[in-house]
């Protein structure tokens, strides 16, 4: 393989920057180390100072211990993963220092740019967790809620003040893993203590844009700055709808938003902002661009099959299956499931057990004998119909009812007792009766078997199980599923895995079940709650900022405020789920109908509504394509007008002269070598990274063709591409693609709008290539 001139120099640009700031995470690590050293030689020497036995020397001895306990407590807690963020500033107007270190001014100064359009760095701050002052206390991170570190989350392209240049950094422990950068003043030329100001990820090519010498091209910077900066500032009283097409920025602008609202608003976002992804890679990359905020955990960064606890989507579900799963007609079915499974005869046909549970019940019992008062007393199955059916009347949910359910057998039986009409005229006796006589049958064995087993506690888990079976999904879904769709919907859930769609049946069975209120556990009390003295002052550790974010996260079932990434893509059943986590809240709902890869829109809009409630709604539309080329575009649009006549794709903004490659597999050739060779020509051609996209069927045959060939290179099915971009991308047969589903030819639409460089399009014989190997999807 032939490695480029410019991948084989010593760094690439993006691993200098990283090097750049591990080189400072690094010192800022050993000036933690060293506040703790002096924290426990503050301790070690106010317990020296008790040993003088004066009242005073025992108090000043007190208040250090705990001052320093305090201090020590703090920097333990926030050792780990805390450096997130860093900004470039111009000059500023004043030269006052505040107590972090760092310059107060907000505004640059008067000659901060020079007339060429140049400028140098005048400050550079590392925004994190907590603030940390070298030995001459000058600033090495300035705590994310200093005054400081405002223009981290406030500063726009359109309203830049002093930034420069914004970064994101992405570490793990005490290593970098990444930085992506935003660039607020794409026209100057920075410089960095005399070396031009280096740019990662998309703000490289708004620095590009930005620069260009024709006048026309910053316009187009300034067109995409003002459209994104109106939707990171739009007011967030109701539902912001954002419009655009592939390339425009919208996952950029929602996370952004996310970050904008916490810092103009966090104690009204205390509640915490839901952002939903459509796939874990896409949360992966939505990670790497918002950091954590703070110590209250109050951003969750969720895939749709990752909402509910417990649960994790790993497998897909066949397109014919998604389509019945995802749509609305299942909620039909899953609450005639949720009260059926009460009965629950046998396990599954077979005996196969569906992901890995038990059956909801392992048999119904058919007859309650108890023995009460000396008497023998007998329900038979039709009367136990009745009152399991009187009982499941309205629509509580499932395990709510098993006290009702309890209340109407002891009515039963105490009738057959007779013992109704023994004190008709004294109630209080009555009264007493009645109450002996429920004690004495509760506290029967027997009788709580019984119950346990005629009435279990249901899980969503247990339930969905049920449905495995064919014969009772059939009786559950009679007039809403036909034969054909019961039959695969259950051979699907007898796997182990779930599917994302499944993720959403669990919330909705969740929701139709209910869970029992359980009683609360008595806290065990710590025997260091009963010591005094020294132990006593010495402050208890806390958990830790991570440790707290994921405790409030698991605990958070509603938030403040939901961003829905990808919107176009939730299915009905899966706006159901969204929408039970935004009851209350504002909302941010970012998508195309363009790339749509649910087949009945006009279903998942009717979910959408109701999920959104009244809320008045508000309108974005980005316009500006600035990942494509305009070669990529222009073949894309190609696959939009077939798949959306009448739709606009978003304008590109630059070209590069490379147009889009197709190769060819010949008759009796092999599909994996075509497939190796184009990724192995990509990865010479560009610095970066290449993604190799193919029907969803293929995902683990093409992981095995690119075997070999580095991290640089992915494999993924169609569907899991949404949102992601790659130096250079491989779209291998267009019309597999195309067929998957009713909405493949949207799907298409995504895969081939991925690549910021470099686009091969490899075709096969069911693509009809011409002459020139060019798809007959892709032909004009």
């Amino acid at each position: 393989m032939t490695v480029p001139a410019a991948a084989s120099a010593a760094d690439s640009v993006r691993d200098r920057e990283i090097g750049v700031e591990q080189v400072h995470l690094d010192r800022v690590y050993r000036r933690l180390e060293e506040k703790i050293h002096e924290a426990e030689f503050l301790m070690d020497d106010a317990a020296k100072r008790g040993q003088v036995g004066t009242p005073g020397a025992l108090a000043e001895r007190d208040a250090q211990v705990f001052r320093a306990g305090i201090h020590l407590n703090r920097l333990n807690n926030e050792f780990e993963d805390f450096l997130f963020g860093r900004i470039d500033l111009l000059y500023g107007k004043d030269g006052e220092r505040g107590p972090d270190g760092a310059y107060t001014s907000v505004e640059p100064a008067d000659d901060a740019v020079r007339a060429d359009g140049t400028a140098p760095i005048g400050e550079t701050l590392h925004i994190g967790r907590i603030g940390v002052l070298d030995a001459d206390y000058a600033p090495l991170v300035i705590d994310w809620r200093a005054p400081a570190a405002a223009p981290f989350y406030r500063s726009t392209p359109v309203e830049p003040g002093r930034v420069v240049r914004r970064r994101v950094i992405r570490s793990r422990g005490r290593k970098v893993l990444g930085v992506e950068d935003d660039l607020m003043r794409p026209e100057l030329s920075a410089s960095l203590d005399g070396v031009p100001l280096a740019v990662v990820g998309d703000g490289a090519l708004m620095a590009a844009l930005g620069q260009a010498r024709s006048h026309t091209m910053r316009d187009i910077v300034a067109s995409i700055q003002a459209e994104q900066d109106l939707v990171i500032r739009a007011p967030a009283a109701s539902v912001t709808y954002v419009e655009g097409g592939p390339g425009t920025g919208k996952t950029a602008v929602a996370l952004h938003r996310a970050a904008y609202l916490l810092y103009k608003d966090r104690r009204r976002y205390s509640g915490g902002i839901l952002i939903v992804s459509p796939t874990p890679l896409l949360v992966a990359y939505t990670e790497g661009v918002l950091p954590s905020l703070g110590e209250e955990g109050q951003v969750a960064i969720r895939a749709v099959g990752s909402l509910v606890d417990g649960a994790e989507a790993t497998a897909y579900d066949e397109p014919a299956v998604a389509r019945v799963k995802g749509s609305s007609r299942m909620l039909n079915v899953l609450r005639k499931a949720a009260r059926g499974a009460l009965e629950q005869p046998s396990a599954p046909a077979g005996g196969q057990l569906a992901l890995g549970e038990e059956p909801a019940a392992q048999g119904t019992p058919d007859r309650l004998r108890v023995v009460v008062f000396g008497r023998r007393l007998e329900l038979e199955a039709d009367e136990l119909q009745r009152i399991r059916h009187n009982a499941l009347g309205g629509t509580t949910p499932v395990n709510l009812l098993r006290p009702r359910a309890r209340r109407l057998l002891l009515d039963a039986l105490y009738a057959k007792s007779g013992a109704a009409g023994r004190h008709p005229g004294d109630p209080e006796l009555a009264a007493e009766l009645r109450s002996s006589f429920d004690e004495d049958v509760t506290s029967e064995d027997s009788f709580l078997a019984f119950l346990d087993a005629w009435w279990p506690e249901l899980t969503p888990r247990g339930v969905l199980a049920a449905m495995a079976d064919e014969r009772r999904l059939g009786r559950w879904a009679r007039r809403v599923l036909n034969p054909g769709e019961v039959r695969r919907v259950a051979r699907s859930l007898r796997r182990d895995a779930l599917s994302v769609h499944d993720v959403a049946l669990l919330d909705e069975l969740g929701s139709l079940l209910g869970a029992p209120a359980r009683p609360r556990r008595k806290r065990e009390l710590d025997p260091l709650d009963q010591l005094s003295g020294l132990e006593e002052l010495m402050p208890q550790r806390e958990e830790s900022q991570r440790e707290r974010a994921d405790r409030l996260a698991a605990e958070r079932t509603e938030y403040a405020h939901v961003i829905v990434d990808e919107a176009q893509d939730l299915t009905p059943m899966q706006w159901r789920m969204v929408g039970r986590r935004g009851r209350h809240a504002t909302w941010t709902v970012v998508g195309d109908p363009a790339q749509s890869s649910w087949s009945s829109p006009d279903e998942a809009a009717e979910a959408r509504d109701e999920a959104l409630g009244t809320r008045p709604r508000r309108r974005f539309e980005l316009t500006v394509n600035y990942r494509n080329p305009a070669e990529i575009a222009e073949l894309a649009a190609k696959v939009l007008t077939l798949a959306m006549p009448g739709m606009r794709s978003p304008a590109a903004v630059r070209s590069t002269g490379v147009r889009p490659r197709f190769a060819v597999v010949p008759d009796g050739g092999d599909l994996a070598d075509a497939v190796r060779a184009e990724a192995e020509r990509l990865l010479a051609g560009v610095d970066g990274t290449v993604g190799v996209v193919v029907a969803m069927h293929r995902r683990e045959q093409a992981a095995r063709w690119l075997a070999g060939l580095g991290e640089r290179v992915v494999a993924l099915g169609s569907l899991e591409a949404k949102g992601l971009e790659y130096d250079a991308t491989v779209v291998v047969s267009p019309a597999e693609i195309a067929d998957e589903s009713p909405a493949g030819l949207r799907v298409l639409y995504v895969a081939l709008t991925r690549a910021t460089q470099q686009l091969t399009v490899v075709s096969a014989r069911r693509d009809q290539p011409d002459a020139d190997g060019v798809p007959d999807l892709l032909r004009d």
